[in-house]
């Protein structure tokens, strides 16, 4: 798997992903390069839907995006109709859980949207769902947040807020059918911990546009764990910046794209303040005619931002012909004081040798194969800490290999 690395210390350097590699025996895997993160960002981000132009797939943002498939998401023609979807929480004593107004001051205190689906999603929602841990306290139980689909279309928003020194595990739990457009936003006290699993298992016709805000406080540590199998279309925007200096934001993902299938993930880390950290792992496996999945990883590091430590990757394993990857790292670097910046981004299909070692003692071919991709899921699998949630995953991993031989 040939695997490419950039490791910029100009001041002002941008690296981005080699140029798009033409048809192998894999599939179309597309590896292109996009502008600088600013330059994506030339729309100022808004709550007001009307700042934002009808995307037309022509933009950078929509461009790998099936502006068809988004069920009006995109252009203001989805309306909620009371059937999209039902949320249950369930908390540990002493979080309180709130269903507020949209004159909450906490919400959209964590980001502001910066497309029209989300800005969409923030004027549409009625009520939002608030989850405060208090300060100081630290939760041996997980919250759990269930967002279950019944059929029709929704607009959310969800708010995580954590106290100064607090330290909690949530785990949101997508299921069922639904075309949902939401805002979910993390907000981090000072030294606060949170770790944040966020399962997408959508029945096949689901359509799930997200953008995911966190706010992370001085010494704060933030974990993300984003696992995606179902769906349609499923497009999150995961985005950090850092209130004080000292915090650290670890972003991991998981997807396994199926047959007809689009799941795309977009990252920003806006390194705003100094001497903070960040490191980002996503990997996916794909399979099937027309599986396609996008991963791009933003890292902005401001001339503010001294002492910032920062590294992605991405990786991606191409299970049959047919399936497309495109992956796009990228890192605008605007001070030379920095720790380190690097990324790397990597797409291939089955090592031989790998498969070779194993069926040269004595192992079929199809339970090789089962335990390669395994192996390449397992580093992010143990990140969640979770054994139900963790069996759960590679349980649905195994289904997943067992439809590709079926």
């Amino acid at each position: 798997m040939a695997e490419a690395q950039n490791s910029p210390t100009l001041e002002s350097a941008r690296a981005g992903g080699p140029p798009p590699v033409g048809s192998t025996t894999t599939g179309s895997i597309a590896v292109a390069a996009e502008s600088t993160v600013a330059t994506r960002m030339s729309a100022p981000p808004s709550f007001d839907v009307a700042d934002f132009p009808v995307p037309h797939g022509r933009e950078e943002e929509w461009r790998f995006t099936p502006l068809e498939r988004l069920r009006g998401l995109h252009d203001g023609t989805a309306v909620a109709d009371g059937n999209g979807v039902k949320v249950d929480v369930q908390a540990p004593e002493g979080v309180t859980v709130e269903t507020v107004g949209r004159d909450d001051a906490r919400l959209g205190k964590a980001g502001t949207p910066v497309d029209r689906v989300a800005a969409q999603a923030y004027s549409a929602f009625e009520k939002a769902s608030v989850v405060t841990v208090p300060k100081e306290t630290v939760l041996t139980e997980p919250i759990r947040i269930a967002v279950h689909g019944e059929g029709g279309t929704a607009f959310g928003h969800q708010v995580i807020e954590l106290g100064a020194f607090a330290e909690a595990v949530v785990v949101i739990d997508h299921t069922g059918d639904a075309v949902l457009a939401a805002n979910v936003d993390y907000l981090l006290g000072d030294g606060a911990k949170l770790t944040v699993v966020c399962v997408q298992d959508w029945d096949d016709k689901a359509v799930h546009v997200a953008q995911h805000n966190a706010l992370v406080g001085r010494d704060a540590s933030f974990k993300s764990v984003v696992v995606t199998f179902g769906g349609d279309l499923v497009r999150l925007h995961p985005r950090v910046r850092y209130a004080g200096p000292g915090g650290e934001a670890e972003l991991f993902g998981l997807y396994f794209t199926d047959q007809g299938q689009h799941q795309e993930h977009r990252l920003l880390v806006d390194h705003n303040v100094p001497h903070c950290k960040s490191n980002a792992v996503y990997k996916g496996a794909l399979q099937g005619d027309d599986a396609h999945a996008v991963w791009i990883g933003d890292v902005l590091i401001e001339a503010a931002a001294e002492g910032t430590d920062t590294y992605e990757m991405n990786r991606n394993l191409v299970l049959t012909d047919g399936a497309r990857v495109d992956s796009v790292p990228n890192l605008e670097i605007e001070t030379g004081e920095i720790v380190g910046a690097g990324h790397a981004s990597a797409t291939g299909r089955f090592d031989d040798e790998q498969l070779f070692y194993l069926m040269a003692r004595g192992i079929p071919e199809h339970e090789a194969r089962r335990l390669v991709v395994r192996g390449f899921f397992a580093e992010l699998v143990q990140q969640i800490g979770l054994p139900d949630i963790e069996e759960r995953l590679i349980a649905k991993i195994e289904e997943e290999l067992e439809a590709a031989v079926a």
